[in-house]
C-alpha cells in the first residue's frame, strides 16, 4: 500500500540513527513516492554531513533514489522545544514522524528536566501546533521505546508521557490520526552496547557488562523502520505498534561477537535507572493487545478511542525480554543480518 504517495513528510530528529534510515527508506519509495521530505533537527553539523551524503554519494543503490534529491529532501534547523519553530515546520507537512528525543538513560537520570523538555514538552508542542495553528496534518507517528513500559528511569517515564500525550491528542485533534510505535534496543545504533563491544574486542580489551542476568530485545534499524511504516499504513487513532522480535542475554551478545577470542567479561554493576529485563507490553496492557501479522498492537487506553466489538487478546502474559532468549549461531545470524559493519566484524571473529 502506497500510503505516503505524494505526501509532504516531516521527520523530527531526522539526523539520528532511526531518522536517517527512515529517510533513506522514504526516498526509496516503498511506501509511495513522497512529494517532499524535511529533516528537522537542532544539530547543524549532522544536517550538513547528511546533506553532503545525499548530494555527493558516488554510487546509488537500487532502493535509494538520488536523482533530484536536492529538491525532494530538505533540511530545517529547529528544536522541538520551540513551539513556533515546530509549527512553522509542520505547516509544510501532511505526515510527521516524531523521532526527536533524549534517549540515553544515564544522561536523562542526571538531567531529568532536560528530558522532560524534549520528550514531553516536545510532544506536546506537536499537538499544540495542530490544535492552535489549525494545521491540517493527516497523521503523526511518535517513536517510543520499551523503556516506556512500566518505566523506572527518567527516559522511560518521559517517553511514557510522550505516548499518552500523543495518543490522547486524538480526542482534541480529531482531524489528525496520532499513533505510536514502541520497540527495544536497535542493533548498532548510536550509543548502544554493541558498537562498544566491537570496539573493545578490536582492541583486545575486557568486555564490560553491567550484570550477567541482563537481557534486551534486539532488532535492526530496518526492522524498526518497518514498524514505523506499518503504523502509518494500518494504525488507527491511539494505537501503539510493537514488533515481534527476538531477545538475548547481553552476556551471550558479547560471546557471539567475540567468537573464539576468549576475552574476559567484567561485570560493572547496574547503572542508574537501568532495568535487568525490558518489557514491551505490560501485564496491564495485554488485555487490550491484538495481533496484526508481525506486530502486536496495543489498543488505546482511553475507551472512547477504541472501536467496538469483541477483543481477543494476543498475549497471556507480559511481553518481556527475559523470555525465549536466543544464543550461539542463532544470535550471530541475527547480529550479522542487522548491520553490514557487524557482519564484516563477525566474519573476522568466526
Amino acid at each position: 500500500m502506497k500510503s505516503l504517495e505524494g505526501k509532504r513528510i516531516l521527520v523530527t530528529g531526522g539526523t539520528g540513527s532511526l531518522g536517517k534510515t527512515l529517510v533513506r527508506r522514504l526516498l526509496g519509495g516503498s511506501a509511495g513516492r513522497p512529494a517532499k521530505i524535511t529533516v528537522y533537527s537542532r544539530d547543524e553539523a549532522k544536517q550538513h554531513y547528511m546533506r553532503l551524503e545525499y548530494m555527493h554519494r558516488e554510487h546509488a543503490t537500487d532502493d535509494v533514489i538520488y536523482q533530484n534529491s536536492q529538491d525532494l529532501l530538505s533540511f530545517r534547523i529547529g528544536d522541538v522545544r520551540d513551539l513556533p519553530a515546530v509549527a512553522r515546520a509542520m505547516r509544510e507537512a501532511d505526515v510527521v514522524f516524531h523521532a526527536a528525543a533524549l534517549k540515553q538513560v544515564p544522561s536523562c537520570e542526571y538531567f531529568p528536566f532536560e528530558a522532560v523538555q524534549t520528550n514531553v514538552i516536545g510532544a506536546q508542542n506537536l499537538v499544540r501546533a495542530v490544535r492552535e495553528y489549525h494545521l491540517p496534518i493527516e497523521r503523526i507517528v511518535g517513536i517510543s521505546t520499551d523503556k516506556a513500559c512500566k518505566p523506572i528511569n527518567v527516559m522511560g517515564m518521559t517517553k511514557a508521557l510522550q505516548e499518552r500525550i500523543l495518543l490522547e491528542a486524538n480526542r482534541d485533534c480529531p482531524g489528525t490520526v496520532f499513533t505510536c510505535v514502541r520497540y527495544g534496543n536497535v542493533i548498532a545504533s548510536r550509543g548502544s552496547i554493541i558498537p562498544l563491544f566491537v570496539e573493545q574486542i578490536s582492541k583486545a580489551q575486557p568486555l564490560t557488562i553491567t550484570m550477567p542476568e541482563m537481557t534486551r530485545f534486539l532488532l535492526s534499524l530496518e526492522r524498526a523502520v518497518d514498524t514505523v511504516l506499518a503504523a502509518v499504513g494500518g494504525g488507527g487513532p491511539g494505537e501503539t505498534y510493537v514488533p515481534k522480535v527476538l531477545s538475548a542475554k547481553i552476556t551471550d551478545v558479547a560471546l557471539a561477537l567475540m567468537g573464539g577470542k576468549g576475552l574476559p567479561l567484567v561485570y560493572t554493576g547496574i547503572r542508574p535507572g537501568e532495568k535487568i529485563h525490558e518489557i514491551m507490553v505490560s501485564e496491564e496492557e495485554i488485555h487490550r493487545t491484538v495481533e496484526r501479522g508481525d506486530y502486536y498492537v496495543i489498543l488505546p487506553v482511553l475507551p472512547e478511542l477504541r472501536a467496538g466489538g469483541d477483543l481477543v487478546p494476543a498475549l497471556e502474559s507480559e511481553y518481556s525480554s527475559k523470555d525465549g532468549n536466543i544464543s550461539g549461531d542463532e544470535l550471530r545470524s541475527l547480529l550479522s543480518g542487522a548491520d553490514d559493519e557487524i557482519r564484516r566484524f563477525l566474519t573476522k571473529t568466526s
